[in-house]
């Protein structure tokens, strides 16, 4: 099983596509499941109407799925149980500090979090706790050494957590879970067993494998894949033009496609295609290994 898992916090754009089409093709090519799950926890900064408008465009890209999981804000229980159990471990601790106080551990690309390095630790951290406050930050005692990814597309690493970002956010003082926690309580809950998403997020793979190992849970078979990226080399954003997909929604999405199978190695040139038969043409062998330069003309021909 693989999860398609967008966040209603902005529009999809061609990066977007680009990760959900390839991992939605190796999965119709592999046999696995494909689960569709809305990560909304974000509640400040869901827009309204974008769930339903995530929905449309994976749609009408032509991506289907087999399962929808529940929004993850409907089921927090699962979530609050993985706390309560690293609380009575004595794993993690309570953090009052704001984000300007931390400011110094910058955040991670792919995941926007906050960290705190070992010198912040307030006095007592780490002593277990029982019944953990729902409305503080709690954080993982992260200790020093390299955590080991084999990941099945780029093959081994070691990220050191403890230096990378420290101890990282696992509970919001809002009441929800970090993103840390809701992606691996959520992937072993739902059986997710196959995680393929840019590779801004390996970082993010180490921590989850913490939180696996501490929580007795089991690591999935991680695909990171290379970014689209603008042509000053950072990731595609509104900086670069608009590369939503709404811009194209009144037209076939047939050309965003055959502009995504180049970048997928599928083609040398430009030229329209649809879901089935990227899907059918799709190889991951041929995904290239470099993250890939949008510029104005890509976005141009997708004007024609």
């Amino acid at each position: 099983m693989t999860r398609l898992a967008p966040s209603p916090t902005g529009a999809l754009h061609l990066g977007n596509a680009r990760t959900f089409l390839a991992n939605w093709a190796m999965a119709r090519k592999c046999g696995w499941g494909v689960l569709l799950r809305v990560e909304d926890i974000d509640h400040p900064r869901v827009r309204p109407g974008a769930i339903d408008q995530t929905r449309e465009e994976l749609a009408w890209l032509g991506l289907d799925w087999d399962e929808e999981a529940p929004l993850q804000s409907t089921d927090l229980e699962p979530c609050l149980e993985a706390l309560r159990t690293l609380a009575a471990k004595g794993l993690i601790y309570p953090c009052d500090r704001t984000r300007a106080e931390l400011a110094p551990s910058a955040p991670n690309e792919g995941d926007g979090s906050v960290c705190a390095h070992a010198s912040l630790r307030p006095p007592g951290a780490g002593t277990p706790c029982n019944a953990p406050t729902m409305s503080r930050t709690w954080r993982l005692l992260v200790d020093s050494g390299a955590e080991s990814i084999v990941d099945a597309f780029s093959g081994p690493s070691e990220v050191d957590v403890a230096s990378d970002c420290g101890d990282f956010a696992i509970w919001a003082r809002s009441g929800v879970p970090a993103y840390q926690l809701a992606v691996t309580v959520d992937d072993a809950r739902q059986g997710v067993t196959q995680v393929v998403r840019g590779d801004d997020l390996l970082p993010s793979a180490a921590r989850q494998q913490l939180l696996q190992r501490h929580l007795g849970l089991p690591t999935p078979t991680w695909w990171h894949l290379p970014l689209l990226r603008g042509p000053d080399g950072r990731r595609l954003a509104k900086r670069h033009g608009d590369s939503r997909l709404a811009r194209w929604r009144e037209g076939s999405p047939e050309r965003v496609i055959g502009l995504l199978a180049m970048f997928s190695g599928l083609t040398d040139d430009l030229c329209p295609m649809d879901a089935a038969t990227f899907a059918s043409s799709f190889s991951i062998d041929h995904l290239p290994a470099h993250d890939i330069i949008v510029t104005p003309a890509h976005l141009a021909w997708l004007d024609a």
